[in-house]
């Protein structure tokens, strides 16, 4: 097996104007010798980038994307709150600068105001943070990253990538009780919602790639916004909404790992003016699925927050529909994260009509649960990971849908691992690649969790879990149990395990019938106006 099995080229990656490659001295799109991590729950995440802000000193540079901040959220306790946090990084010297989307309006269930509050805060401690629209329209940006480096000090240097935003419901862990500081969602998951959540640690030279993804966005010459409201507010306000210099990027940390580590990205096509870094937009994350997909031959693992749109899962029906042998697992949330008269059933039949299809391509290989907690509360999965034949890894910002592989601008990074995994099956894919270390290790921990199976006597153990037959078993079997002992009543111990199979719920005729054609006439699955797609080459 060669990288190029699996992984995109430049050439594929369909995007001659980004940089992102071209800083490669070997020419590939990806970079080698890294140290991958997967940060499972916000709670896990939060801690480590509260020390590692705090680590930073005068002349060290925090970058950050996010798609909602809520300057008040707690990363670890009082006294952590990321407003605090960062505003006392730059207080202290650090370069901080980050890019917040804009966000629609409040009353539309979006984050306008509480981005423009954390965008303040930092700006009052001598950081910057830009408000970007930048987006094509009824888009988002929803990249989510975090870049730390220590100029003199590179073995410290770090990125974070993945699907944790830095607000409010994130600072979860495995027990799943929710954060304390909580968004209104769906009655079903209570007032302080249960959430799962996945983020990448990155060290080594793909750090300076993450870091480039910042610099591009960052150095578009294009007005943050093309509102002639938003322009007379920031008249009014004498506000400065240029972006100020960054200093010039310093060389990529050194290898200190095993993984390659390539970095993928959405940009639409926008219309009028295009991002100078992708003027015909960028879509590798749904080239490197459908790339990593046909080798696919034996357990395709996913959690996903959506996992909805037909013409994105038509990529996996093929494969399921070309290898006999090939199993799906699919973890989502069991009830979408809002209760709306008409976005509920529109997300529900949205929902049905993409797993129709999986499943008529692959029948009973095809297996989607839902998660609750110990408490029978359900947990809203926002995690954005995939994992296939235990060799190709992602994690990002992206979701299962049209408008992440398509609409938004997103990241993700797909990882490949040199180094082999010795316990059995040794080639589970039949490809001669050879089980790898990142990517087993990513689904043994999730799959885990969801069978409360962490050391756990009579529980299934990681070596039986590394059997893809076995675990796609022993997920069945756990759901099983749940599932019989809430129908039984709830009578007796409670079964090992999280998950429950999914089911969506029944809908009122009078909503079914009012949403089905206003779903296949007037939005794709994931909500987004027909009139708003454009060709995207995928």
């Amino acid at each position: 097996m060669t990288h190029t099995d699996w992984l995109l080229t430049t050439g594929e990656r369909g995007n001659t104007a980004t940089r992102l490659d071209a800083r490669h001295l070997d020419g590939s799109a990806w970079t080698e010798g890294n140290h991958a991590r997967a940060l499972v729950h916000g709670a896990t995440y939060f801690a480590e980038l509260l020390a590692g802000i705090r680590a930073l000193r005068r002349g060290d540079l925090l970058l950050f994307t996010d798609w909602r901040g809520d300057r008040d959220e707690r990363l670890d306790g009082p006294g952590s709150e990321i407003g605090t946090v960062l505003a006392r990084a730059a207080e202290r010297g650090v370069v901080v600068k980050g890019l917040l989307w804009r966000s629609h309006l409040d009353g539309l269930h979006f984050s306008q105001r509480e981005n423009l509050r954390l965008g303040e805060e930092i700006e009052d401690a001598g950081g910057e943070c830009l408000l970007d629209l930048r987006v094509r329209p009824g888009g988002s940006h929803h990249q989510k990253l975090v870049v730390l480096r220590h100029p003199g000090r590179p073995e410290l240097d770090v990125a974070y990538v993945g699907g944790i935003d830095l607000c409010h419901n994130r600072n979860d862990d495995a027990d799943h009780r929710g954060d304390r500081q909580s968004l209104p969602m769906a009655t079903v998951y209570g007032p302080h919602p249960p959430w799962h959540d996945v983020q990448l640690a990155l060290r080594g030279p793909a750090v300076g790639d993450v870091e480039a993804v910042f610099r591009e966005r960052w150095q578009d010459p294009a007005p943050l916004s093309r509102s002639p409201l938003v322009h007379l507010r920031e008249l009014a306000r004498r506000e400065d909404v240029s972006a100020g210099p960054l200093p010039p990027q310093t060389a990529d940390p050194a290898p200190c790992g095993t993984q390659a580590v390539q970095v993928l990205r959405t940009y639409p096509n926008r219309l009028l003016h295009g991002y100078p870094y992708a003027p015909d937009g960028e879509f590798s994350i749904a080239r490197g699925y459908t790339k990593a997909l046909r080798r696919a031959r034996v357990l395709i693992y996913l959690e996903d927050q959506y996992l909805w749109s037909p013409r994105v899962l038509d990529r996996f029906a093929r494969a399921l529909s070309a290898h006999r042998e090939l199993r799906l697992i699919a973890v989502i949330p069991s009830v979408p994260e809002q209760d709306g008269w008409l976005s509920l059933p529109m997300n529900l039949i949205g929902r049905i009509t993409a797993l129709d299809a999986l499943r008529r391509a692959g029948g009973d290989r095809v297996a989607v649960y839902g998660l609750e907690n110990p408490a029978g509360t359900p947990v809203y999965v926002h995690a954005k990971a995939c994992v296939i034949d235990d060799v190709w890894a992602s994690v990002g910002s992206d979701n299962i849908n049209l408008r992440s592989w398509t609409h938004d601008s997103e990241l993700s990074c797909a990882v490949l691992d040199r180094s082999t995994d010795p316990r059995t099956p040794s080639d589970p894919g039949g490809l001669g690649d050879g089980a790898r270390v990142f990517a087993r290790e990513l689904r043994l921990e999730l799959m885990r969790e969801h069978l409360d199976a962490q050391d756990a006597p009579g529980r299934p153990t990681p070596d039986a879990l590394c059997d893809p037959v076995a675990a796609f078993a022993a997920f069945d079997a756990a759901a099983a149990g749940l599932d019989a002992w809430h129908e039984g009543g709830c009578c007796g111990p409670r079964p090992p395990g999280r998950l429950r199979r999914y089911v969506p719920p029944e809908l009122p005729t009078a909503k079914r019938v009012l949403a089905t054609p206003l779903h296949h006439l007037l939005v794709d699955p994931d909500g987004r106006p027909m009139g708003m797609r454009r060709r995207n080459a995928y």
